[in-house]
């Protein structure tokens, strides 16, 4: 079944959704209510707040923020915060910064779902096994999980939604088999028991902090939109959420029967509340769907971060497709990333429990940051009423700004992946205010008085061929523009003589999927302007985008791609192409202020570890010659010097000195 079908509601669709999209949060119930149960004994008020918590908690923030909201704020039926960020940049330029800081805090996420979910699957394991080293296990699967990552997921992805159903079938099942044996504990759905819980009980708020965890897989839902399409997502989440209200209510009775009063210490009432014989055949169930759940934050990162790269956030890396199928992407510097920090985790927390502590806050910051975009995007593209915009917001500022002061108290026990997150948020702000400021002092001069000189060069019979077909690549947004150091490229060094020479400038959309493009001849059979109008999740591999305008255009008799060498030309040859990239480097003529020259300092040191433009567009190395070019921005002025004149007489006396002092 093509993409473009799922996302018409169907049932094979809705298949497709509970694989894709409720992994994170279908997978929560692990490990959540024994999060909110921690050490403290088991009571009713305890019990009944913590579900009425969670209940209301995926009510407001999943279903009401997330299915019913932000759903709608699809980017040509594309989620995800780049997406809503790129619908409303253009209404403020400051809201670069809740992108980033977003992006940052989701990728973050990658390095503590994996371990956290797939350890509290094995861990099961403990029931029987009670010294089982559950540590090497769980890197064991992890280093499979990221290790299969080069070769795509088309050949298992199809199990993934029947492996899901299974799982949510299972959850639900054996929470309906408590909440039979103790109905009451449906009083929980009621909000009186999470505000009573909340008034009275001793530090209940604090314990929002592991609440929260029950919609962690929130913010990756909306991410992976595009996959699947609203009305599969929407369809699926009643099953979804229906399954998770019944599994949290089984085990809050579950707890209410069997540790009413003490505390529940080392047990895991998820897996407790299964039949002794069913627990192992759980257990794997269970850790499929952890293994599928990480599989999507993974491939969730690796889409995010091609994202950040074409709006300019991140610096140029190595981008592949491991299949054919659209928008499934391979980076293999993200992947060992992850897995680096997932095994690192893994290693410095030891288990579950431990890293529950640590969970929550990154998406707490990304959840805001989403908001923030979502409040621009409610009011200047969808023009809901100011008054019913501020209403939203202020119900999500109390609840989010509720569970990040509940979870502030994780940051001494995650100081780990506070460093790493904010080591990603300061690395895209450098790199986008780097880029800026190089955009900003990069000179554009009128093409049009240079365009004889090119007709002229081409034609000219002294210079020699460079050759047949030499092209640069431009930033220049107007047809009559063209940066002054391709001018000097051309002219002022060897002159570079062609046949026909093209200019190509990349304009990267609003839209994630945009492929149109746009000629303009400036001079007749000899000098083009190719514009590529390509959406931010296209990756820009120019060597095969413009051979297809070439092939376009010569179909259309607009060009003669044979070649012009008179040797070849009665053969049909194809003319031979040349690239040329211009690369800056920052001159060490400049007098800039500290924070300029930090900054663009810190973004050619990152720009020196990623890839060239050379391979970022596609091209072959073979055929393309880099020029490397100074970045003067502030170059130095008031040098102050003072010219001597010799006297001749004087100047023979002191030779003639000198010669006989060296004879003596």
């Amino acid at each position: 079944m093509s993409k473009q079908n799922l996302k018409v509601l169907s049932g094979a669709g809705v298949l497709v959704t509970l694989g894709i999209i409720f992994g994170d949060i279908g997978t929560s119930p692990l490990y959540v209510l024994s999060a909110v149960m921690g050490q403290n004994k088991v009571s009713e008020i305890l019990v009944y707040g913590g579900l009425s918590c969670i209940v209301w908690t995926l009510t407001l923030q999943t279903t009401f923020k997330y299915i019913f909201l932000t759903l709608q704020a699809d980017n040509k039926g594309e989620g995800g915060i780049f997406s809503l960020y790129a619908l409303v940049r253009k209404r403020a330029k400051w809201l670069m910064l809740p992108a980033i800081i977003g992006a940052g805090t989701l990728l973050a996420d990658g390095i503590i779902t994996p371990p956290i979910s797939v350890s509290s699957a094995v861990e099961g394991l403990l029931i029987f096994y009670p010294k089982l080293h559950i540590i090497p296990i769980v890197i064991v699967i992890l280093t499979l999980l990221f290790a299969f990552q080069r070769f795509g997921t088309k050949v298992v992805g199809g199990s993934f939604g029947p492996i899901m159903l299974v799982w949510f079938t299972m959850i639900g099942f054996f929470g309906l088999l408590y909440i039979v044996q103790d109905p009451f504990i449906l009083k929980a759905l009621s909000p009186y028991y999470a505000i009573h819980f909340l008034i009275y009980y001793p530090q209940g708020f604090w314990l929002l902090g592991a609440v929260f965890l029950a919609t962690t897989g929130a913010e990756a839902l909306y991410s992976d939109l595009g996959h699947c399409g609203k009305k599969n997502i929407r369809a699926a989440w009643i099953f979804v959420k229906t399954a998770l209200v019944l599994n949290y209510m089984g085990q809050g009775a579950y707890l209410l029967h069997n540790f009413n009063g003490v505390s529940i210490g080392d047990h895991q009432p998820f897996y407790e509340m299964m039949p002794v014989w069913f627990i192992k055949p759980g257990i794997i169930i269970a850790t499929a769907a952890t293994i599928i759940a990480s599989q999507a934050l993974i491939s969730g990162s690796f889409t995010l971060v091609s994202e950040a790269v074409n709006l300019n956030f991140w610096p140029r890396i190595k981008i592949r497709r491991p299949t054919e199928e659209r928008g499934q992407i391979y980076v293999p510097s993200i992947n060992w990333m992850l897995y680096v920090g997932c095994v690192a985790i893994m290693l410095y927390f030891q288990n579950s429990s431990n890293m529950v502590a640590a969970y929550g806050f990154s998406i707490t910051i990304a959840m805001m940051m989403t908001t923030t975009l979502l409040t621009y995007y409610m009011l200047y593209i969808k023009k809901y009423p100011w008054y019913l915009v501020l209403f939203i917001v202020s119900i999500f500022a109390v609840v989010e700004s509720s569970f990040m002061i509940a979870n502030v108290s994780k940051l001494l026990k995650r100081w780990f992946i506070l460093f790493f997150e904010w080591a990603l948020i300061f690395m895209m702000w450098l790199w986008y205010k780097g880029r800026k400021i190089k955009n900003r002092y990069t000179d554009f001069i009128n093409f049009d008085q240079f365009l004889p000189m090119l007709r002229d060069l081409s034609d000219d019979p002294t210079v020699p061929k460079y050759a047949s077909n030499l092209v640069y690549l431009t930033k220049a947004n107007y047809i009559y523009d063209i940066e002054t150091k391709i001018i000097y490229s051309i002219f002022k060094k060897r002159p570079k003589k062609a046949d026909v020479y093209w200019f190509v400038h990349i304009d990267f959309q609003d839209t994630p999927y945009t492929m149109k493009y746009v000629v303009d001849e400036l001079v007749k059979d000899k000098v083009f302007k190719v514009e590529f109008k390509i959406g931010f999740r296209v990756q820009p591999r120019v060597n095969v985008l413009l051979r297809k305008v070439l092939e376009e255009m010569s179909k259309n008799n607009e060009i003669d791609m044979t070649s012009h060498y008179e040797s070849l030309h009665h053969y049909h040859l194809q003319g031979d192409f040349r690239y040329v990239v211009l690369e800056k480097f920052l001159s060490h003529e400049n007098e800039l202020s500290f924070k300029e020259n930090f900054i663009l300092t810190a973004y050619f040191f990152i720009n020196h570890l990623s890839i060239s433009d050379t391979r970022a567009f596609g091209l072959d190395s073979s055929d393309t010659l880099i020029e490397k070019v100074p970045l003067v921005i502030a170059p130095v002025k008031n040098i102050t010097m003072m010219r001597e004149f010799r006297d001749k007489k004087t100047m023979m006396l002191h030779e003639r000195d000198a010669r006989n002092h060296e004879h003596d």
